[in-house]
């Protein structure tokens, strides 16, 4: 590795020379500069990619996510209607329960 004679190609009896020099003559006047390809364009295609990765992702969980919050939203509707119409003066009259109590002498909800 270091001092005495450099490595030979045992094949061809030729020097090898260092890392990147494998034996070639240096080239001189001929200057090349280069940048990295994350440096060229590093948002190449990111909007169109996220447009389409988003519809992708939200087709494929929309199963999941629609019909429980559809299911929840009717509920509460039903739920939030009745309440009103039991609370109303034509529920409270129509209701069997509020009439049931009415005649036994229950306590009245109001």
């Amino acid at each position: 590795m270091g001092g005495g004679s450099e490595p030979l190609d045992t094949k061809h009896g030729q020097y090898i020379g260092g890392w990147g020099n494998l034996g070639s003559q240096t080239q001189k006047g001929i200057v090349t500069y280069a940048l990295s390809a994350n440096r060229q364009r590093p948002l190449a295609g990111a909007t169109n990619a996220a447009i389409f990765n988003t519809y992708r992702r939200c087709k494929a969980q929309f199963l999941y996510v629609v019909p429980p919050v559809a299911f929840a939203y009717l509920l509460l509707n039903w739920a939030t209607e009745k309440n009103e119409f039991y609370n109303s003066k034509e529920g409270r009259t129509l209701s069997p329960e509020a009439s049931d109590e009415a005649t036994q002498g229950g306590p009245v909800r109001g």
